[in-house]
């Protein structure tokens, strides 16, 4: 696909750590890369010139929301997301199948309603809005489809996450399903492909819960469908770190080397750092908005919260050596304020420093990768953070 190139520029000699570069139509993205998210379009609070000022390089979107609302075809109407939201540099866009099953069965329209909200067969799932309780159904070529609308640059399969706690029988169909549904997508995407001026890259996602021997058969599958990109879904519905690391060690030699590699979902510093010296380039997680939105904030040593009683006459910023906007501008006093007053200037100023942390580590990563001290780097960050 010659819209889309992948260089590794640097690998880490005592890990498998690299610093790499994926080429899109909307620009370049040095990886390892966090991706802020903006599941309805936008990342919560910040503006496209903050998060350029920020330097995120690609975001994400929620299929399942957008297709929701305003509907996937006004977004296609408007120009595409890229258009729509005045945001010139990358976008991927998830294929909406994990909030299919989770969203669907947590709740309905109806906050009393008990029963099952998901029918899954085999050409698709049929479910109901969490907003209405609308009846929906999605196929892998709807999917694809939508995803085309939408216009973002990176796409995904439609995929059937399993509950972390289902049984290792249903999580096998589960992944078998997925491996079906993929093979549908790719055939799905080439024909939309064929009639796209501007090209969107399609990754697949391995699935199979913990279970090692189903992890690597789901990693070898969809690294044979050779596709631009491979990402791991499944890690970050309720199983536990060492259980993640555990399957990222027993994939990482099936997984392609030269095509990103994405974990979904993925986003406190100790599991990117963990996650990167397994190999990943690229992760999303939703976890900088919401401490931010629940007013908790990182720094070098670890989490905090800006409402505690310690901040009240506090004149430092909230991580002395931290350059982003709030720090450079504000006092803990002032942020905390803010919070207990519940302005929303207050939100915006911790969203503002968290997605700036993750950022600027991720920078730091790249820039210990190349000068060959990332592992003592990443010992060093960990020794110090208490999440």
């Amino acid at each position: 696909m010659n819209d889309f190139k992948f260089s590794i520029k640097h690998t880490d000699e005592n890990t498998k750590a690299r610093v790499s570069e994926f080429e899109t139509p909307h620009g370049k993205i040095n990886m390892p890369v966090y991706m802020p998210v903006g599941t309805l379009a936008t990342v919560k609070t910040l503006s496209p010139e903050e998060l350029e000022e920020i330097d995120a390089e690609i975001i994400l979107a929620n299929t399942y929301h957008l297709y929701l609302r305003p509907g996937h075809k006004t977004v296609k109407k408007m120009g595409g997301l890229h258009k729509w939201m005045n945001w010139q540099r990358p976008v991927l866009t998830d294929s909406g199948g994990f909030q299919v099953f989770s969203l669907a069965q947590k709740k309905g329209h109806n906050k009393t309603e008990k029963k099952t909200l998901v029918k899954i067969k085999e050409d698709g799932v049929e479910f109901h809005s969490h907003l209405d309780g609308s009846r929906h159904f999605f196929t892998p070529e709807k999917v694809m489809q939508i995803q085309s609308d939408l216009g973002a640059d990176i796409i995904m399969t439609f995929d059937e996450c399993a509950p972390s706690n289902a049984s290792r029988q249903y999580i096998k169909e589960a992944m078998e399903r997925t491996h079906r549904w993929a093979v549908q997508c790719k055939k799905e995407h080439e024909k939309i492909q064929a009639k796209r001026e501007i090209k969107q890259a399609l990754f697949p996602i391995i699935q199979g819960g913990i279970h090692k021997d189903l992890r690597v058969k789901s990693a070898k599958f969809m690294a044979d469908l050779d596709l631009p990109g491979i990402a791991i879904g499944g890690l970050s519905v309720g199983e536990t770190k060492e259980n993640m690391y555990k399957i990222l060690d027993a994939i990482r030699e099936h997984l392609p080397e030269n095509k990103p590699r994405y974990l979904m979902g993925v986003g406190s510093p100790d599991d990117l750092l963990e996650a990167i010296s397994h190999g990943i380039d690229m992760f999303d997680c939703v976890m900088a908005t919401r401490n931010a939105r629940h007013g908790s904030f990182w720094t070098k040593d670890g989490r905090f919260h800006v409402k505690n009683s310690e901040y009240k006459e506090d004149p430092n910023p909230l991580m002395k050596s931290c350059s982003c906007y709030t720090c450079k501008n504000f006092s803990k006093s002032y942020v905390r304020h803010l919070f207990m007053e519940q302005e929303m200037f207050g939100l915006r100023l911790l969203t503002i420093h968290n997605v700036y942390f993750l950022i600027d580590l991720m920078r730091k990563i790249r820039t210990h990768i190349q000068k060959g001290t990332f592992l003592s780097f990443k010992e060093n960050f960990l020794e110090r953070f208490k999440n």
